[in-house]
């Protein structure tokens, strides 16, 4: 048997990808060619590696043994291609997912910093809701998740991270900010603008605050923190943020926080997949999260 690099490649991207079309497309090669190297490691390996459904190529359980392994090894032979490439103690490029609220207020910081300790500097940073950041683990589309959602999902592993502070907010002339001592049964009936469906902000007000009121309205969804902002400080509701997400709003009295007798804080989380093959270097940037402090 002689599996080749480039066979391993095209079958962790028709794995992500799903469609010949859209591997042959990733990979810069004809659909002729990608067929033909998937059919040849599957006879190699004398097993189909996934369902045809269609024109779609769903991963069965034999693909799914073999994902892990075809993932690091492409990524040790990545590692010895870099090798000589860096000045630094690590090589490689290490891809990282975050939730909207890390992604744009925390992990441009923490990646500030580890390049600074680590002198790496080939990172890619995705920025989607948690549900998207797991599915990508999932698929080995990316090496490490950092999410505001809770997650339980067999496939991956969570690791406490960081605290953070969730803060309700309206605009400064909202008749909510008249009321002393504001009291959750105050907020029945209000506007709200959320998040979409699999944000872990949305799940935040989902699970803590919803179940409190009898009766409360969507006015908006949508898929940005900062087009909520916006909303909210153009007085179309009221919303549920991260304290570190709204600071700016409030720092130019666009928005106020509406002080509210309940417990507020809530856990950031480090994720991979329990199967990921743990090279150097996301060994090195898993041990900086967890000592990095965002305050230092």
């Amino acid at each position: 048997m002689n599996i080749a690099l480039k066979q391993l490649k095209v079958f962790v991207t028709v794995a992500q990808e799903r469609t010949i079309t859209a591997a042959a497309d990733k990979l810069f090669l004809s659909k002729p060619a990608v067929s033909m190297a998937l059919s040849e490691l599957e006879k190699q390996l004398d097993h189909k590696l996934f369902d045809r459904n269609n024109n779609r190529l769903i991963i069965n359980e034999q693909g799914k043994r073999l994902l892990p392994l075809a993932d690091e090894l492409l990524s040790r032979s990545h590692s010895i291609e870099n090798l000589f490439d860096q000045t630094g103690p690590v090589t490689g490029n290490l891809k990282i997912g975050s939730s909207d609220t890390v992604g744009n207020q925390i992990t441009p910081f923490l990646l500030r910093d580890f390049r600074e300790s680590s002198q790496h500097y080939n990172q890619s940073l995705f920025i989607s809701n948690t549900a998207q950041i797991c599915h990508k683990l999932s698929e080995f589309e990316l090496d490490i998740g950092l999410v505001e959602g809770k997650v339980q999902q067999n496939d991956l592993v969570t690791e406490p991270w960081l605290d953070d502070e969730m803060v309700v907010v309206c605009h400064p002339s909202h008749p909510l900010t008249l009321i002393n001592n504001l009291r959750l049964v105050d907020l029945e009936n209000s506007e709200w603008v959320l998040r979409e469906p699999g944000s872990g902000t949305r799940e935040f007000f989902l699970n803590r605050i919803s179940p409190r009121l009898e009766k409360w309205h969507q006015a908006f969804e949508l898929n940005t923190t900062e087009a909520i902002i916006n909303c909210v400080a153009a007085n179309l509701g009221i919303t549920c943020l991260s304290k570190l997400a709204i600071q700016h709003a409030v720092n130019d009295n666009r928005l106020v926080i509406l002080e509210l007798p309940l417990d507020m804080r809530r856990q950031y989380w480090l994720l991979f997949h329990k199967e990921k093959y743990q090279s150097p270097l996301l060994k090195l940037f898993l041990n900086f999260c967890q000592k990095w402090d965002l305050k230092r």
